[in-house]
C-alpha cells in the first residue's frame, strides 16, 4: 500500500450540455482556483466536426474517442504527474494544438465517457452523474449550442435525435457508477423555456461514499429540504431534494452546515457558487449551491485524510503491453455497453 500524498481526483459525467461546467466552475470557487485543475475529457475525440459528419458517427460513441489514451492520462494525474493533453475547439469542432497539465491538489475531470471502463472509474476518489430531466436538458442544450457553437434550433434538435441511441447506450448508462447522482427538475407549472425559473434538485447520495449526516437539521417543520430513505438500482440510498424556492434560511442553514465539515477552507460569498447563466446574466440557485458544496465537501474530506489513502493499482499502462512476461496477451479494459 502507497501512503505517499497525491492529487484528488473527481469524476463529473452526463451527457452534452447536462451541467457538468456550471457545477465545475462553482467547485473551483470553493476549492480555490489555483488548488484545482479542469479536465474536459471530451478533447480526446478522435475526429473533428466535419470528420464525424463525414463517417456518420456521433462525438458519444466510444469509437470516435481515444479511450485507451483517456485512461492512461486519467493514471498519470492520479499519480500526479503531468500529461500532454489534446484539445478539442467545442466552439469550431475542430482539434487544436495540445495543453500541456500539471495536476494540482484536485483534479476535476468531466466529459461524456469519463466512466466508460474500469480502468477510468479505478482512478477517481468520488464519482458525480449529472442527470437533468431530459426535456430541461433539451432547453439549455438548444440554448447552448445556438449562442456559442453556431448551430440552429433546428440542427440542434436533429442532432439530438440522431445521437439519442448513443447517449442511452453508452452515456446514460454511466449513471449506475456514480457516488452521487444529481438531477434538476423544474417544479410544476413552471415553463422550461423561463431561463431564470428556479429549478428543483435531487441528489441520490450513495453508500460506495461516506455522507455527512444532515438529518438532525431537518424536522417536520423544514420548508424545501427533504432527506429520505429509499431504494435505488435495489440498493438502499438516501434522496436529498431541495426545492428551487427554499427560503434562504433553510438553505444557509444546510450550507452553514457543509461549511463545518470542512474547517480548512475559508466559506466563500454566497453569489459566487451556485450561479449559472440565466436570460439576464448568472442567476443564484441555492439547489445548485448545496450540491456544490456538497460535492467539495467529499473532495476535502479525501484530501484531509490523503496521507493515509493509497494509490488505486496501476492498470492502464500496464493493459497497453503487448505481451507480459508470460508471453500471452494482457487483459483489456474494453468499454462496456
Amino acid at each position: 500500500m502507497y501512503t505517499a500524498k497525491r492529487p484528488i481526483l473527481l469524476g463529473i459525467v452526463g451527457d452534452s450540455a447536462a451541467g457538468k461546467t456550471t457545477i465545475s466552475r462553482g467547485l473551483t470557487r470553493v476549492l480555490g482556483e489555483t488548488q484545482c485543475t479542469h479536465v474536459c475529457t471530451d478533447d480526446y475525440h478522435k475526429y473533428d466536426r466535419n470528420e464525424r459528419k463525414e463517417r456518420n458517427i456521433s462525438a458519444l460513441h466510444p469509437d470516435c474517442n481515444y479511450i485507451d489514451i483517456m485512461q492512461l492520462h486519467v493514471e498519470r494525474l492520479h499519480y500526479g504527474q503531468p500529461i500532454l493533453k489534446p484539445v478539442y475547439d467545442h466552439s469550431n469542432g475542430t482539434l487544436v494544438r495540445p495543453e500541456y497539465i500539471r495536476p494540482q491538489q484536485f483534479v476535476i475531470a468531466e466529459g461524456l465517457l469519463g466512466f466508460a471502463t474500469p480502468t477510468l472509474r479505478n482512478f477517481y476518489d468520488v464519482k458525480v452523474f449529472l442527470k437533468p430531466v431530459e426535456p430541461l436538458r433539451t432547453v439549455w442544450k438548444i440554448k447552448r449550442d445556438t449562442t456559442k457553437r453556431g448551430y440552429t434550433r433546428e440542427q440542434v434538435l436533429e442532432a439530438l435525435h440522431k445521437r439519442e441511441h448513443d447517449s442511452a447506450t453508452y452515456i446514460r448508462t454511466q449513471e449506475r457508477e456514480a457516488d452521487i447522482v444529481v438531477t434538476f427538475y423544474p417544479p410544476d407549472g413552471v415553463d422550461l423555456e423561463e431561463t431564470n425559473a428556479p429549478l428543483n434538485v435531487r441528489l441520490v447520495l450513495r453508500p460506495t461514499i461516506p455522507h455527512p449526516d444532515l438529518s438532525y437539521l431537518l424536522d417536520d417543520n423544514s420548508r424545501g429540504i427533504r432527506l429520505k430513505l429509499g431504494r435505488d438500482h435495489g440498493l438502499p440510498v438516501d434522496f436529498l431534494e431541495i426545492d428551487g424556492n427554499v427560503s434562504f434560511e433553510q438553505a444557509h442553514k444546510i450550507a452553514e452546515a457543509i461549511w463545518k465539515h470542512m474547517p480548512d477552507l475559508q466559506p466563500v460569498a454566497d453569489e459566487l457558487i451556485g450561479n449559472y447563466e440565466g436570460g439576464e446574466g448568472d442567476v443564484h440557485s441555492s439547489p445548485l449551491a448545496i450540491t456544490q458544496l456538497l460535492i467539495a465537501y467529499h473532495l476535502l474530506r479525501k484530501y484531509q485524510n490523503r496521507t493515509n489513502i493509497p494509490f488505486a493499482t496501476p492498470v492502464a499502462a500496464l493493459s497497453r503491453l503487448s505481451s507480459n512476461s508470460n508471453g500471452t496477451q494482457p487483459q483489456q479494459h474494453e468499454v462496456e455497453t
